[in-house]
């Protein structure tokens, strides 16, 4: 960090919190009650725990200046019923209805996404939001083209016996792929399903925890649509084209300059659940 990280030993309660949350053991204090000192701050990351949990408002950090720091009471918290509830009841809803989804709504669920928590701090997560139908459905022409260049080699008689013999589960998904491609001539679309937003989540090439970053910011994302109304379901099948291309063609049509992990579609629902059901019996391990 270039910035400048410091205590104000005049209003510094020598709580010692801050030496606790300090991942990278920026902030210490030798035993309870005793001064807290700073060292190597060129090794700070910038989370800011130190801020946020600080009592008295005593660690003065450059990258956050009063007005980035907010005080919240865990009271306004969602109760653990509440959670609990969303999360059973959460479900990938397809029955889109035509309506547009309100910018501020889909500002929120950016938002909440990028809230989320990244390896290291690094922060390198973006977001690519796609509302203009002809880019819609040019996502979904991706998607079958790259899916019927898999079925043209699976299909391929000199291939086809090596293919069975190193990957016999790929055979099973040519009934899907020619489903998809009946039902795209049809007007129906099994892409996106007549989503009127895609949202997808990139980093660059070269961020090391891309993929756990970007999945961890499509949870907050997802949670937050789901509070709003909004329907959503993870892009499966054109995040499965984009691995299996593996060139990079979509991210260049959106113009993305990096890596696509993850990709959510929207919209408003036609309508909504009335019940949750129970799943699975859950399995677990306590050692």
């Amino acid at each position: 960090m270039d910035g400048k990280l410091s205590i104000n030993t005049g209003t510094c309660i020598k709580c010692g919190k801050c030496a606790r949350v300090c991942p990278s053991q920026i902030i210490t204090q030798e035993i309870k009650g005793a001064a807290v000192k700073v060292q190597n701050v060129e090794n700070c990351i910038a989370c800011g725990h130190c801020v946020a949990v600080c009592p008295t408002g005593s660690v003065l950090h450059s990258e956050f200046p009063p007005e980035k720091v907010h005080p919240f009471k865990y009271s306004d918290y969602p109760t653990p019923e509440q959670m609990m509830l969303m999360c059973k009841a959460r479900r990938s809803n397809r029955a889109f209805s035509t309506r547009p989804i309100p910018r501020e709504m889909l500002e929120q669920i950016i938002e909440a996404a990028h809230r989320a928590p990244t390896a290291s701090n690094m922060q390198q997560v973006h977001f690519t939001l796609v509302t203009d139908p002809k880019l819609l459905d040019a996502i979904s022409r991706f998607t079958l083209n790259v899916f019927n260049s898999a079925a043209k080699k699976l299909r391929n008689p000199i291939l086809k016996p090596v293919l069975k013999r190193i990957m016999p589960d790929a055979y099973r998904y040519l009934p899907a792929f020619d489903r998809l491609n009946r039902e795209y001539a049809n007007g129906h679309d099994m892409i996106l399903r007549g989503a009127t937003a895609a949202l997808f989540i990139h980093t660059p090439k070269s961020s090391r925890f891309g993929s756990a970053d970007a999945n961890l910011a499509y949870q907050n994302g997802s949670l937050m649509a789901e509070c709003l109304g909004v329907n959503q379901f993870y892009m499966g099948f054109v995040c499965s084209a984009i691995h299996q291309e593996n060139k990079g063609t979509l991210a260049n049509m959106l113009g993305i300059n990096g890596t696509i992990h993850a990709a959510m579609a929207l919209g408003m629902p036609e309508f909504r659940f009335s019940s949750y059901i129970d799943k699975k019996d859950r399995v677990e391990t306590d050692l």
